[in-house]
């Protein structure tokens, strides 16, 4: 079904500092269901290529260097809505811009360091979750 999942990751700032258990009590409150979930590291070629996006901007390598400095959690989520309902829930990427009760309000500490990835679109969902969980081939 289109529109029940999506893809996030807990990102090395908020492993550091301890909040895989609040977060994922945020994730639960909201509504999500979580369908797959694991501990791992990325290299610094994952990171290149899950932000290949990002590949030309000024910023690129330092996004690199924070992803692969420690542990992240990846997770697939389900939910009616699931993209646009965890959106929500996360908050705007600069958490001072950041919702009260949003994830990146309470975890983040800048638009750098800001906790949690979030999907962007029902596609992103899918190929980030692939990109995780399903292994390269679909790329």
């Amino acid at each position: 079904m289109s529109g029940n999942r999506t893809f996030t990751m807990i990102k090395p700032d908020a492993v550091e500092k301890g909040h895989i258990g609040g977060i994922l009590n945020m994730i639960a409150e909201g509504g999500f269901r979580i369908v797959s979930m694991k501990l791992t590291q990325l290299t610094v070629a994952d990171a290149q290529q899950f932000y290949a996006i990002h590949k030309e901007r000024p910023f690129f390598g330092e996004l690199v260097e924070f992803m692969t400095r420690g542990p992240i959690v990846a997770a697939i989520l389900e939910k009616e809505n699931a993209v646009e309902d965890f959106r929500t829930l996360i908050g705007a990427t600069n958490p001072a811009d950041a919702a009260e009760g949003t994830i990146r309000k309470k975890y983040a500490t800048s638009i750098g360091e800001n906790a949690v990835h979030g999907s962007d679109s029902d596609e992103n969902a899918a190929i980030e979750g692939a990109f995780h969980f399903a292994g390269r081939e679909q790329f």
